[in-house]
């Protein structure tokens, strides 16, 4: 074979394979790691038929940040395991307690129970959730999955 023959077969290959590269970048079904993952949160929301902040998008509402916030001001004197100072989390496991990411085992040590007090004025929980306490936050967790539903900062 001519080596235009061979050039037109490479042409054709390199052309198949980039083609192809192309059209697997498109929207896939793995989890973000990083890439727009909080860009359309509203939109997806909405599209879903869920209320963006509230109890049918299984997050916390403003009524529940109030809750959550007069609580915490009634109990400032005598905190509970995982709201102390000293449970504060270092910079880098701060980072990694993202909404809608998958708590990470270095995190999932330090999960607190939510006193009786505080999980009777907030909303039911949607299935396999619960309210808990990690480092100075208040974290709607999936214990299934470990995916953070929702993180309320509890000030220090």
């Amino acid at each position: 074979m001519k080596s235009s023959g061979w050039l037109r077969i490479f042409s054709i290959a390199i052309l198949a394979l980039s083609t192809s590269m192309v059209l697997a970048q498109g929207e896939g079904h793995g989890h973000g790691r990083g890439r727009d993952k909080h860009g359309n949160e509203d939109e997806d929301n909405d599209r879903k038929g869920n209320k963006v902040h509230g109890h049918e998008g299984h997050g916390y509402d403003d009524r529940d940040h109030e809750t959550m916030h007069g609580w915490y001001e009634g109990h400032r004197g005598n905190l509970p395991p995982g709201l102390a100072k000293k449970d504060r989390l270092p910079p880098g496991l701060e980072r990694q307690l993202e909404l809608r990411g998958t708590l990470p085992p270095g995190l999932r040590a330090r999960i607190y129970a939510v006193p009786v007090d505080l999980e009777r004025e907030l909303p039911p929980p949607p299935p396999h959730c619960e309210h808990v306490f990690i480092g100075g936050h208040v974290v709607l967790l999936n214990r299934s999955t470990f995916v953070v539903v929702d993180v309320f900062h509890l000030g220090f």
